[in-house]
C-alpha cells in the first residue's frame, strides 16, 4: 500500500499493476497466520488476551476495520468499473488503509512491551487511551510501516522482469532499509522510558550483543545485495534483518506477555486446553505447510 500511495512518474500504472499482480493470488492466505496467533493468545493464554483486547480496543478495533478496507478497496479496483476517477478512488482507500494498518499493529506491539497496561484481580485498571497514545508505542507504529515498506520493496524486485520497474523498486528498497535504520534508533532511544524492560533486554543480556551482531550484519547483507543487485540474497538478507528485530522484542520482553503484569506461566490455560491446542496444531501444520507451498508453487514459482 506504501508504494501504491507513491507510484510516481511515467511507469506509475506498471508499479500499480506490479504491486496488484503480487499480491493478488495470495492476498487472503496472510490472514491465516493473524486468525492463528488470535486463537492461539484467546486459547492458550486467556488473561492475556482479555487484558490486551480490553486495554487496547480502540486501536485493535481499527486496526481490523483498516484491514477490512484494504482488502475490499483491493477487491473492488480489480472489478469495478475501469475508469481513471474510480480507479484512483479505490487505490486510495487501499493505500491509506494499508499505511494505518501496520501503523497501528505496531502501535499495540509497542503498548504491550511499554508497561503501560496494568492489570489487578484480573481486570484492567489502566486507561483505554494512555497505554498507547505516548511516544514510544506510536514510533513502534512507524518502525512497523517502515519495516513492511522495506520487505515489500525488496520482495517486489524480484515479481517482474522488467529491468526498470526492478530499478523503481531497489530504489525504493534502498531509501526505506535507511529510514528502517533511522527508526530503530529513535525506538530505541524512546525505549528508555517508554518500555525500560525491553530496553534493559536488548541492551544488557547475555544475548543481546549476538542478536545486535546478527541484526547488523543480515541489514548490511540487504544493502550490498540491493546495491549489487544480486536481488535472491537481499530478499533472504531482508527478511531474515526482520526476523533477528521480532526475536529481539520477544528475547527481551520474556518473560511478560504484557509487562508488567502478565508473564507466561501466570497466561497460560489449565493443562488439558494446551494439550489439545498443540495437538491442533500438530494436525493442522501437516495440512497447512503443504497447502501453502503449493499455492505458492502455482502462484510464484516463476518469481521465486
Amino acid at each position: 500500500g506504501v508504494w501504491d500511495l507513491f507510484a510516481r512518474g511515467k511507469r506509475a500504472g506498471k508499479q500499480r499493476a506490479l504491486i496488484a499482480d503480487a499480491i493478488g493470488p495470495i492476498w487472503e492466505a496472510n490472514h491465516v497466520w493473524l486468525i492463528l496467533v488470535i486463537v492461539i493468545l484467546f486459547s492458550a493464554f486467556p488473561p492475556a488476551f482479555a487484558a490486551i483486547a480490553t486495554a487496547l480496543h480502540v486501536p485493535i478495533t481499527l486496526l481490523l476495520i483498516g484491514i477490512v478496507l484494504r482488502g475490499t478497496a483491493f477487491t473492488f479496483r480489480a472489478y469495478d468499473v475501469q475508469r481513471d476517477s474510480v480507479q484512483r478512488r479505490w487505490s486510495l482507500v487501499f493505500s491509506i488503509a494499508s499505511m494505518i494498518t501496520p501503523v497501528l499493529l505496531g502501535i499495540t506491539l509497542g503498548a504491550i512491551a511499554s508497561g503501560r497496561i496494568h492489570v489487578r484481580d484480573g481486570v484492567v485498571v489502566s486507561g483505554f487511551f494512555e497505554t498507547w497514545l505516548a511516544p514510544f508505542p506510536i514510533a513502534v507504529g512507524f518502525f512497523a510501516l517502515i519495516l513492511f515498506a522495506f520487505l515489500a520493496a525488496v520482495y517486489l524486485i524480484l515479481e517482474t522482469p522488467d529491468r526498470e520497474l526492478q530499478e523503481d523498486f531497489r530504489r525504493r528498497a534502498l531509501t526505506a532499509g535507511v529510514a528502517v535504520g533511522v527508526l530503530a534508533l529513535i525506538v530505541f532511544w524512546l525505549a528508555k522510558t517508554g518500555a525500560p524492560t525491553v530496553r534493559a533486554g536488548i541492551s544488557r543480556s547475555p544475548w543481546a550483543l549476538a542478536l545486535h551482531f546478527s541484526t547488523a550484519l543480515t541489514a548490511m547483507g540487504a544493502f550490498y545485495a540491493l546495491w549489487m543487485r544480486r536481488y535472491r540474497l537481499a530478499r533472504v538478507c531482508a527478511g531474515a534483518q526482520v526476523t533477528f528485530i521480532l526475536l529481539g522484542w520477544a528475547l527481551a520482553q520474556f518473560p511478560y506477555l504484557v509487562e508488567p503484569d502478565i508473564t507466561i506461566t501466570s497466561a497460560a490455560a489449565s493443562r488439558v486446553p494446551l494439550q489439545l491446542l498443540l495437538g491442533a496444531l500438530a494436525v493442522g501444520a501437516i495440512l497447512l505447510f503443504p497447502s501453502y507451498y503449493y499455492l505458492f508453487r502455482v502462484f510464484k514459482d516463476k518469481t521465486a
